[in-house]
């Protein structure tokens, strides 16, 4: 119960709230008007309202956050099964009765909205993965293998349909989340170290090779039977540089020419290319303070494909300039910081892993998408969080706020 006071009566109104960080809820939804803002920029000269749709679904949002905030996180650990099991079957939904888009089944119809289950299936891997390692954390073999069986089946499910960008903030949420429940770093590296391996092996022969005898220095260090674990490290990454040639062949069309363009995009300036030059055009042209909102000569004029979703920051940077880019990432990385302060105040080490993983998720996304629009990062379709247009993410990014907000506002109510 709380202890009784003279309070008046609009402050009782808010009393279930006192303790949510304001901070964070504000800059979310200030985010999400911006982005409504320049979503309208890039689609002036299109009879098309999807910057009034992402106003709406952000006041649905806000409404979402404060439902969520109200009630304790820590019932989640008794439903974290159901989550995990609505999770995948939502997934599994998707490959049977999905829609089908540019090359991918993501989607699938509910009440006459397309929704994208794999965007709702992070914060269920959030979830589940908090409630996990709760209980024992990740600083022995046998925690971080079943937390990495745990998170393999939705990050294949997610996978298959194709969706690399989506799989990829999986992995980041899972390592970001392993790393704060005390998992070794060198197993982390480990982890990912096959990924690296297929890349080096077709960029320096000899880095591959340096690669692999590090991989085998640190198997030697960190894990138990020295031997045989180093040997294994050391293969596992020459099989991943052999295999990665095979595996390339497995890749879409569409995701094949994202890679190559990626290291070469003038190779194709009309095809798979266009995208990526056209938006370091139209960043560079943006100069320092920005050629005025509505006023960008490539956003106006349609040269970039899909600015309102994957490429928004292309707009941002033509009509704000350098200035305007660069206080929206320090805004994001306020966001971020407000979400490691709440992970390291919260009660228990479900809360704080809670934040953590909302923490990896939205850095992960917004460090690789910004990096993909001015080509320094393949194009992998990550949105912008709460500013690229994007029904199912933003209602994603809200709930995962939500959860971060209960954490903060059942930390101790009195001093």
């Amino acid at each position: 119960m709380y202890k009784s006071s003279n309070r008046a009566p609009w402050q009782d109104l808010f009393i279930h709230w006192q303790q949510m960080d304001w901070l964070l809820l504000f800059m979310s939804l200030g985010l999400t008007f911006f982005g409504g803002v320049m979503i309208r920029s890039t689609e002036l000269n299109q009879p098309v309202t999807d910057w009034s749709q992402h106003w709406v679904f952000g006041g649905i949002g806000l409404v979402i956050v404060l439902v969520i905030a109200r009630i304790s996180y820590n019932n989640l650990l008794r439903w974290h099964w159901v989550t995990y099991g609505l999770t995948n079957g939502l997934l599994l939904a998707v490959i049977a009765l999905g829609n089908s888009a540019k090359g991918a089944q993501r989607w699938i119809n509910i009440a006459g909205l397309n929704v994208q289950p794999s965007e709702f299936a992070k914060v269920g891997l959030i979830i589940t993965l908090a409630a996990i390692l709760h209980r024992r954390p990740a600083n022995t073999l046998p925690t971080f293998v079943r937390a990495l069986a745990i998170s393999a089946p939705p990050w294949l499910l997610v996978f298959v349909q194709p969706d690399l960008g989506t799989s990829l903030v999986f992995g980041a949420i899972a390592l970001g989340m392993l790393y704060w429940a005390n998992a070794n770093p060198g197993w982390l590296l480990l982890l990912v170290s096959p990924l690296v391996a297929a890349i080096l092996y077709s960029l320096s022969f000899p880095a591959w090779v340096g690669w692999a005898v590090l991989m085998g220095i640190i198997g030697w260090f960190t894990l138990p039977w020295r031997w045989v674990s180093s040997v294994l490290a050391i293969g596992i990454n020459v099989a991943a540089g052999l295999l990665g040639q095979v595996l390339w062949h497995i890749l879409k069309d569409y995701q094949k020419d994202r890679l190559i363009v990626f290291l070469n995009p003038d190779k194709y300036p009309l095809g798979a290319g266009y995208h990526l030059i056209q938006s370091r055009i139209a960043i560079g042209a943006g100069e320092l303070w920005g050629q005025g909102l509505n006023q960008g000569t490539q956003t106006q004029l349609n040269f970039i494909p899909e600015q309102h979703t994957d490429f928004i920051f292309s707009s941002i940077g033509e009509e704000l300039g350098f200035v305007g880019s660069i206080c929206l990432l320090l805004t994001f990385f306020l966001v971020c910081w407000r979400l490691m302060k709440i992970a390291r105040q919260a009660p228990n080490n479900f809360g704080s892993l809670l934040a953590i993983g909302v923490l990896s998720m939205i850095g992960f996304q917004v460090i690789v998408n910004i990096s993909m629009t001015i080509g320094i990062a393949p194009v992998t379709g990550i949105p912008l969080p709460w500013i690229s247009y994007g029904r199912s993410a933003l209602i994603t990014n809200f709930i995962a706020i939500g959860l971060v907000e209960s954490v903060a506002n059942y930390r101790r109510r009195f001093s």
